[in-house]
């Protein structure tokens, strides 16, 4: 059970880079932890880095700084085997489905609210691939 943002939609696996770790590693190695799915440092391509801060309490403050990759899904979404403590569901959504969500924000409340330039971003990322 997540600590922060429980139970809201969120990228598919987020984690922090450990010691000596680069972070494609540290993609990797949380990519195999969180949805059981082993890919390689070649298989991402990063598309940004961005600075959060989320304040969730008195004490209880994030300072991150993401470094954002896609990679394809090359495996059944059945297939992916969740980390119990770190994921409730996962579940695939449509371009369209992110975009009136997030990018239009007619669902955002069911989502980590993330600074809308990150989503849109990201958005704007995967339109250019597709």
């Amino acid at each position: 059970y997540k600590d922060t943002h429980p139970l809201l939609w969120d990228v598919s696996v987020a984690g922090h880079i450990g010691s000596g770790e680069t972070p494609k590693a540290s993609a990797v190695r949380e990519v195999q932890e969180e949805i059981g799915l082993g890919i390689a440092k070649v298989d991402l391509e990063k598309i940004g880095y961005f600075k959060s801060v989320h304040q969730h309490g008195a004490n209880l403050i994030d300072c991150e700084y993401h470094h954002t990759f896609l990679c394809a899904l090359k495996t059944p979404l059945e297939s992916l085997k969740k980390q119990e403590s770190e994921v409730e569901e996962l579940k695939l959504i449509s371009f369209a489905q992110f975009q009136e969500d997030v990018i239009e924000r007619k669902n955002a409340k069911m989502y980590v609210p993330h600074n809308p330039f990150y989503y849109q971003s990201i958005w704007e990322e995967l339109q250019k691939r597709i």
